[in-house]
């Protein structure tokens, strides 16, 4: 678990389900993200749910629930998932709509990536966003990552082919803009 100043990031159950359905559910959401669909149908939370153990245990993803920490309720989802170089994890996330523009997700993306250098021993971060939804960007930049280019049609979603903003940032440059334990609690 990861706690900062407003949120509790915490593995995700299977008692969580519905909420992911309900959330991750909405048009909104797959609409500015790569792997959500729409329709989110019945079982899919669950089985997405599922998937996270074995994989935590294989050392390929670690994946948290976003909650507020007042309430308990989950509003999104954030982890890191290793690629095939080990020492490299994609950020990835979604948060629910009506907890847009509230900060919640840059405050859960900066914990991520400190989690992901700290306690991890990570060497880069790195993360992407569809061009067409800039907010995500933000959400990066504020977290510490840079824009590191454009990969044009890079990837298919429904009908189009979508071009992805890429971001990275390294543990030298995570270390010399906050140093062990200095990064924001929110």
């Amino acid at each position: 678990m990861i706690e900062t100043r407003r949120l509790l990031l915490r593995p995700l159950e299977m008692s969580d389900a519905a909420d992911v359905q309900r959330l991750a559910g909405d048009r909104a959401i797959a609409d500015t993200t790569l792997n959500i669909p729409h329709p989110y149908e019945q079982g899919m939370a669950e089985r997405w749910i599922a998937s996270h153990q074995p994989e935590f245990e294989a050392g390929r993803l670690c994946n948290f629930a976003i909650t507020r920490r007042k309430r308990g309720e989950l509003i999104g989802a954030i982890g890191l998932r290793r690629l095939e170089a080990a020492e490299t994890a994609e950020l990835g996330y979604w948060l629910g709509v009506p907890f847009w523009n509230s900060g919640y997700c840059t405050e859960a993306a900066v914990a991520v990536v400190a989690f992901g250098f700290e306690e991890l021993g990570l060497r880069r971060v790195q993360a992407h966003h569809l061009l067409r939804n800039p907010a995500s960007g933000r959400v990066l930049v504020k977290a510490g990552l840079r824009r590191e280019g454009v990969a044009r049609q890079e990837f298919r979603k429904g009908e189009r082919h979508e071009d992805i903003v890429l971001y990275g940032i390294g543990r030298d440059e995570w270390q010399r803009r906050w140093p062990a334990g200095t990064a924001p609690a929110g």
